[in-house]
């Protein structure tokens, strides 16, 4: 039984979906289909139930997955401690972000992780809210960063690391570019555009409005589209109003756009790491990163602007 089958299995379990399996791992699907009946026929016992719509895990695939977890934790490990060993020290950090963290904080942040620690290899995946929270459930990814509320923190640790605050943005050109605020009242009678489903950005706006009473329903929600910067191009023609994060804005201030706050909803939400609670601890690496994370004097620095070679070098003046 080799790693490879393994992750075919996990992959499986985790997608219910044989076809979706193939396309994460870039395999076909007659070579998934083969390597789980060769896992099934060396242990005498079905893992999955195969039916029109998917594939069911058994109660003796439940269990296999599990350990198949930690069959592959392990194994990560070791590849570690080889490293080590060799003199050749080498890790890797996989992360998962939404797109405002992935846009707007990241990129300061990994540039300095990399130049901390030139031996690390990092890989990220970029989605929204709900699919990172998947991803880390299901150990695609090792950390993730999201925005707003987490519905189920079961199987989760969470963590803030930053406060964001929501704004509304319109066009410099639009007829409220003069004023610094409107009221609730005022942003529902207006044309607003929104991110999709599932995004961090929509649920902790929702969140704010559910606190008064209302729902997207009292609003009129013209256009739901599934980036930043698709949003902040169809705002800047002068159409309707969006509610996205201040980072999306402050970090791009050239850009032909204005920020409102809305009366009596001050609308800050955190940032937060997630981990998966099964995970019994962190790779160097990994820790690192978060450690990172934590330090928000640090963090602050690289949002500012300041360079990530400059916020090194004054760090290791410092120790």
């Amino acid at each position: 039984m080799f790693a490879e089958e393994f992750v075919v299995f996990k992959t499986v379990a985790e997608t219910n979906n044989i076809t979706l399996a193939a396309k994460r791992l870039h395999i076909s699907q007659p070579a998934i289909s083969l390597q789980i009946q060769n896992i099934e026929n060396y242990y005498g016992v079905k893992f999955f139930v195969r039916s029109n719509k998917g594939v069911t895990v058994t109660p003796a695939g439940k269990v296999f997955y599990k350990y198949v977890c930690n069959m592959l934790d392990m194994l990560d490990n070791v590849q570690r401690e080889i490293w080590r060993l060799s003199g050749e020290p080498h890790g890797e950090v996989h992360l998962g972000t939404t797109l405002t963290i992935g846009d707007y904080l990241m990129p300061g942040i990994l540039s300095y992780a990399a130049q901390a620690q030139p031996h690390t290899s990092f890989h990220v995946k970029v989605a929204n809210t709900e699919s990172v929270v998947r991803e880390v459930l299901e150990r695609g990814v090792h950390i993730g960063l999201v925005e707003g509320p987490i519905a189920d923190f079961h199987g989760l640790n969470v963590e803030s690391f930053w406060q964001d605050e929501l704004v509304a943005v319109i066009s410099k050109n639009h007829p409220w570019a003069q004023k610094e605020s409107i009221s609730l009242e005022e942003l529902a009678q207006s044309n607003l555009v929104l991110r999709e489903l599932g995004s961090g950005t929509r649920k902790g706006f929702e969140q704010f409005l559910r606190q008064r009473g209302l729902s997207l329903g009292d609003f009129k929600v013209v256009m739901e589209l599934g980036s930043v910067g698709s949003i902040k191009r169809v705002v800047a023609t002068g159409f309707g109003v969006t509610i996205l994060s201040d980072l999306a804005v402050s970090q791009n201030p050239d850009e032909d756009l204005s920020v409102l706050r809305v009366e009596d909803m001050i609308m800050y939400r955190d940032l937060s790491v997630i981990t998966n609670s099964a995970n019994s601890c962190l790779a160097d690496e990994e820790a690192f990163f978060v450690d990172l994370l934590r330090d928000r004097e640090l963090v602050s620095l690289l949002l500012s602007g300041v360079s990530p070679l400059e916020v090194l070098a004054a760090t290791e003046r410092s120790e």
